[in-house]
């Protein structure tokens, strides 16, 4: 009798312990950021109205169509007086960088951030498990990922990756890799790079889709330290819950709107076409539908969908012509899931649309468009110093949630949810100025300062000496 009862009870144990050993395993694949520290280039590589005005005036092939459209460009960008530049703007050499200028840019980043971040956590560099990074623009042997285990002096097991060529969007795509790498190691830590590096990319021709990203890429970069290991999670500032990915590189149109070429001319530099909007926002449509059942409440899903059978079926019996029906809301409330919405500074366009699309207020859109105005467009790193912003405004509560979402070449749309583990002020990034924003005013000076060139007469039009 005491053996059929063990017999029976073996499955029942078997059970328990599937179950158990289940549970376990979730909580080591968890992702939890343990601190982040953006990066702010010293105040000599500042550039406001007058140097940028300088730096165009430097490039020789424009003429005056090309100054009426920078113009206009720099006016509506959203970006201020105090975002930073490489170091090789300030000696004039921007048509003729160097693989040494490059390095320099990401050196600064790498030590200035990367010290910080490590010192503040009290973790040392033998004990980083995984090194990702991601900088689009420049490709050096060995890799920048070499250069960081190189003068950390990392162990020789460190697993690391080096991403290239994978635009705005890059940070998504390394904290996916961080993910997938923690569901089969356990108790890891992870180092997050991302940046761009602008010296080497500096475009001097004059066809009007490449000189504008000129107007656009500031240099800037975060590093963010990772975890896995459950034990810490009391120390953590942010849990992942999850990511979504999407990639249009198999449409024609959405590959080439944004990629790198050479001109007429043979100069190299960066195309925004004019497709760029619409294969943004049919990359962003299609990413929402992934991760929006996974990020709202089951009742808001629900009332979208009964109002959406209500709008469809309204439509059979449309009133006669002549007849007016009132407006019936039927758009998703991401609001009812999601607490705090960081965008990608792409631009004002950008930051315009996703606020639209997603019926966002002007308190949901400050963190981005302060740090569009603040940094400007520092391309993968722009989310992190979006969520400092947040941060630094005291905004940031335990159990409230984040949404990322970015844009890419490819073309991509790479969005995720954070749950913050703890109460956040720390600041970081903009700890020492957050008082003075949002400023009274956003309006850009260079229409003042350049704004004559919209009256002069393509035929006698010569640029003043100063």
């Amino acid at each position: 009798m005491e053996l059929l009862s063990f017999l029976l009870l073996l499955p029942i144990l078997h059970l328990l312990f599937t179950i158990w050993k289940w549970v376990n395993d979730k909580r080591d694949q968890e992702c939890y950021i343990l601190d982040y520290q953006c990066y702010k280039p010293t105040d000599d590589r500042m550039c406001g109205t007058e140097f940028c005005g300088n730096v165009i005036k430097r490039n020789k092939n424009l003429g005056l169509n090309e100054y009426k459209f920078l113009l206009k460009a720099i006016v509506s960008s959203g970006i201020g007086e105090q975002t930073y530049a490489p170091r090789l703007m300030f000696s004039g050499r921007e048509e003729c960088p160097t693989l040494a200028d490059g390095i320099l840019e990401m050196e600064e980043f790498f030590h200035d951030s990367i010290g910080k971040l490590l010192s503040r956590s009290g973790v040392s560099a033998q004990e980083i498990d995984l090194l990702v990074v991601n900088v689009s623009m420049i490709t050096t042997l060995p890799s920048l990922s070499s250069r960081i285990i190189n003068h950390y002096k990392m162990r020789p097991d460190i697993k690391s990756f080096n991403l290239t060529g994978m635009g705005c969007s890059a940070s998504l795509i390394s904290l996916d890799i961080v993910r997938n790498c923690f569901k089969s190691y356990k108790n890891k830590y992870a180092l997050l790079i991302t940046s761009e590096s602008l010296s080497p990319n500096w475009y001097a021709g004059n066809d009007r889709s490449m000189i504008l990203a000129n107007c656009l890429f500031r240099s800037g970069g975060c590093a963010i330290l990772l975890t896995n290991n459950n034990s810490l999670k009391h120390k953590a500032m942010f849990k992942l819950k999850c990511l979504v990915r999407t990639h249009h590189g198999a449409r024609d149109e959405s590959y080439e709107c944004c990629i790198q070429r050479e001109d007429e001319k043979g100069r190299m530099g960066f195309h925004l076409g004019k497709n760029l909007p619409k294969s943004a926002t049919r990359a962003f449509v299609d990413n929402l539908r992934v991760i929006t059942p996974k990020i709202l409440p089951i009742r808001e899903l629900l009332r979208f969908m009964v109002v959406s059978a209500v709008k469809k079926w309204n439509r059979r019996g449309a009133p006669p012509k002549g007849t007016t029906q009132g407006p019936m809301k039927s758009a998703v409330n991401f609001k009812s899931g999601v607490d705090h919405f960081c965008i990608h500074t792409g631009g004002k366009a950008v930051i315009d649309g996703i606020g639209i699309s997603l019926d966002l207020t002007e308190y949901d859109l400050e963190p981005a468009r302060m740090t569009l105005h603040r940094f400007g467009n520092t391309s993968a790193s722009s989310l992190w110093y979006v969520l400092a912003y947040m941060e630094a405004k005291k905004r940031l509560k335990k159990g409230d949630r984040v949404l990322m979402i970015s844009f890419g070449a490819g073309f991509k749309c790479n969005s995720c949810l954070w749950e913050v583990v703890r109460d956040l002020d720390d600041g970081n990034v903009w700890k020492d100025e957050i008082e003075k924003y949002p400023p009274k005013t956003l309006a850009n000076p260079y229409l003042e300062k350049y704004g004559w060139i919209q009256n002069e007469d393509i035929s006698t039009f010569k640029l003043p000496e100063e």
